[in-house]
């Protein structure tokens, strides 16, 4: 999840600072860092909804990631004196980790919450529809 998080960062940075990008270029970039923003979400979704009993140490570390790569996108966004065009991505990006952590963690704890503890069981389903004996079904 890191990895994906840090790569549609750095491709949606090197969108607005690359400095002779063709329009082209600058689209094909601003499109891939929202395809990979997209797979982050997806990937933070699918770890959030795993199935354990327990807030594990895999959680800690992903929520601890994305609360430093939204830190380390701000601090860059208030230290760098690059263009504009570069600090806004920066802070966009720093708001974007910050959503993501508050959303894996809530999703996380729904997840964790939703799940039988040890020792209790499952409710079974209902039935869609009341069985009937198999020579009720002959005679009818």
């Amino acid at each position: 999840m890191s990895g994906l998080a840090l790569l549609g960062g750095g491709t949606a940075i090197a969108a607005v600072a690359g400095g002779a990008h063709s329009v082209f270029a600058t689209v094909l970039l601003g499109l891939l860092a929202i395809g990979m923003g997209h797979s982050l979400l997806v990937e933070i979704r699918r770890q959030a909804r795993r199935r354990t009993w327990r807030w594990v140490r895999t959680d800690t570390i992903n929520a601890v990631l994305l609360g430093c790569w939204a830190e380390a996108a701000l601090i860059l966004t208030i230290l760098e004196a690059g263009p504009a065009a570069v600090r806004a991505v920066g802070g966009v990006l720093a708001a974007a980790y910050t959503g993501c952590c508050v959303y894996f963690v809530t999703e996380r704890r729904r997840t964790i919450a939703a799940q039988p503890r040890t020792g209790e069981v499952a409710p079974l389903p209902r039935p869609a529809e009341p069985e009937t004996p198999v020579s009720a079904r002959r005679a009818a």
